[in-house]
Order: C-alpha cells, then sequence, then structure tokens
C-alpha cells in the first residue's frame, strides 16, 4: 500500500498511546486519508472516520494495541489467554486461526464498539439530554462529525458488520459473494466522505461503491499470503476452480504460472471496476476532486504494482511507486477520469 498519506498534526487528538497508534497506520494506506491540501476541518473530518474503520478492523483482526485496555473501556470481559500455536507440518507454517475463546472477544469487542456507536448518535441527536457519551476516545470525536454533517449510522454499522463476517467466514465461493463483502467493508468508507463533503447522490454513491469495491480487491490481491497466514482467502473459489489453482498453491514462496493467471484475472475485474467508478472524480471540483483522484489513482498504481511483479503476489507485497501514484492521480484530475 502506498506510504502518501499521512496523518496531519492537526488531526484530531486521541486519547493514549492506544489511539494515537491507530491514527498512525494511515501512513500505509493505498490511497491519501487526509491529505495536506484539504481544509484543516476537513481533515479532521476524514481522520475521525479513518480512526473509527481502522479500531473496527484492528478489533477484528486481532490486531488492537491494547486490546485489554479496549475491553475496558466498552465493558466487555478481558481478553483469554493467548492459545499455543497449532502445530504445522514439517517445513510449513501453520495458519493463524484464533480459537473459540479469541474470536467470541473479537465479537465482544465488535459488540461493544456497536453500543458505543448508538451512544455517538443518541449524543449528537440530544445533546442537551443525559445521553451517555462515547466511551471510547476515537468514537468520541464522531458525535460533532455527525450532528455537523447529518451522517446517518448505516454506514459505520456496515463496517462493524464486516468484521463480525471476518470471525465467521474464511472463503467466498464466488465473486458476488466476494462484492457482498466488500459492500460492508469498503464501499461504506466512500460514502461517507461524500457524506462530509453533502455530495451524496445516488448517482455519486454508484460510482464511489466501484470504486471502493475495487480498492479492496487490490488490496485482497497485495495481501493473499498475509491473509493466507491467518487462514482467510479472498479469492473466490470458483475462480480458483477455474484456473486449477488450490490452497496448497497459494502457500508456496512464488507464485506458480497458474496462481500468476489468477491474479491477473482478478486485476482485471479491479481495474474494470475502476474504470466504471472513476468518472466520480469529474462530478466534483477543487480540492475533493483531487482527493477523489488521490484515492483513484491510489487503485491504478497498485494495480501496476501487482502487473510489475509478473503476478507474483506470493514472493513478495506489490507496493506501489509512488511517483507512479503521483502523476496517474494528476492525470485522473485533469481528466476528470
Amino acid at each position: 500500500m502506498s506510504a502518501s498519506a499521512q496523518p496531519n498534526s492537526d488531526s484530531p487528538p486521541a486519547e493514549g498511546a492506544a489511539g494515537a497508534a491507530t491514527l498512525a497506520k494511515a501512513s500505509a494506506e493505498n490511497f491519501p486519508v487526509a491529505p495536506f491540501f484539504l481544509p484543516a476541518a476537513w481533515r479532521e473530518d476524514l481522520m475521525r472516520v479513518y480512526g473509527f474503520a481502522r479500531l473496527v478492523d484492528d478489533a477484528g483482526d486481532g490486531d488492537l494495541a491494547d486490546p485489554a485496555g479496549t475491553a475496558a473501556l466498552l465493558g466487555v470481559p478481558a481478553p483469554p489467554r493467548p492459545e499455543p500455536a497449532p502445530a504445522a507440518a514439517p517445513g510449513t507454517a501453520a495458519p493463524h486461526r484464533p480459537g473459540a475463546a479469541e474470536t467470541a472477544f473479537r465479537l465482544a469487542l465488535l459488540d461493544g464498539l456497536e453500543r458505543d456507536l448508538d451512544r455517538v448518535f443518541e449524543t449528537a441527536l440530544a445533546p442537551s439530554t443525559a445521553a451517555e457519551a462515547p466511551r471510547h476516545p476515537l468514537l468520541r470525536p464522531l458525535v460533532p462529525l455527525v450532528d455537523r454533517h447529518g451522517l446517518t449510522p448505516e454506514p459505520f454499522r456496515r463496517l462493524i458488520r464486516a468484521n463480525r463476517v471476518d470471525q465467521t467466514t474464511e472463503r467466498y465461493a464466488t465473486y458476488d459473494d466476494l462484492r457482498g463483502y466488500c459492500t460492508l467493508s469498503a464501499d461504506p468508507v466512500g460514502r461517507l466522505v461524500l457524506g462530509i463533503a453533502g455530495l451524496a447522490t445516488p448517482e455519486r454513491i454508484a460510482m464511489s461503491d466501484a470504486v471502493c469495491t475495487a480498492l479492496q480487491i487490490v488490496e485482497h490481491l497485495q495481501d493473499v499470503a498475509e491473509d493466507l497466514a491467518r487462514g482467510r482467502i479472498y479469492l473466490p473459489a470458483e475462480d480458483l476452480d477455474r484456473f486449477g489453482v488450490t490452497e496448497e498453491d497459494l502457500a508456496a514462496p512464488a507464485a506458480g504460472p497458474a496462481v500468476r493467471r489468477l491474479i491477473a484475472f482478478e486485476a482485471d475485474r479491479a481495474r474494470t471496476l475502476l474504470d466504471r467508478g472513476a468518472p466520480l472524480v469529474g462530478t466534483v471540483r477543487g480540492r475533493l476532486r483531487l482527493l477523489l483522484a488521490g484515492f483513484t489513482a491510489g487503485g491504478y498504481a497498485a494495480l501496476a504494482a501487482v502487473e510489475d511483479a509478473g503476478y507474483d503476489v506470493l514472493a513478495q507485497q506489490a507496493k506501489p511507486d509512488k511517483r507512479r501514484l503521483a502523476a496517474k492521480a494528476a492525470a485522473i484530475f485533469a481528466k476528470g477520469r
């Protein structure tokens, strides 16, 4: 993923090291989260959305910097003791699949975050009442955001639902199934950006969904090896069968010809989605146009990196070139697509 996105010094502060560590992950995303050229208020709002989305993902993936502290904040039972890693065959690494206790803990965290999200909207909609304020420092800044832009709970809830799906679903039978997952895990972010900008229309939402789903699929292509280490495969099973690829092939240190053909096929699908959604850039003006050009260019640059690697996403993670990303963003900005 591109390192083009840097948290800004005037981003909303998160209380405690765990909140700051979550926001700092913005620098590792494919797309610019809150770039310098946006007005300070926009940067703050986008970092608030990012902080929530990253927190939810980290809770679902077991990547929280302080799981015990987060559990205590949310009123969730303490995390279980780490379970011993399963034995692996000689010369192989066993996938890291959480046990029943860890899965239950992750689901409890997600439930706790959804309850805290309820507090966000209760406080925003009735600030003069005795509604309980959100407990987590990354959710408290959502209150003025929701109030100022009239945001609805649905996009935020979808992000939580996506991480619940991750606790029970490790494989996707069809491309349509994967697309359905992306409507939960990726599309809400674009919808929130449009909501913050006050430019959400049905036509723009459809194009935004195409771009966001494409970005999610590209990320899955970059992270095949990492996802497999977690016991997950986001390549549709019907496509593995079509190209004669087995899970053992995906666990190899380098991609064979069949895997490369499969990755090229999925990359073409992602590019088609990007092409479908890129005209969104031309429907807006000013600095928002530059932001959306950066989002879209991040997807194209990541696809170019996958192609440059010969579609071997197993030997190393394909990282987009910063100069290529900047050039592509400039071209998309100028053409409006």
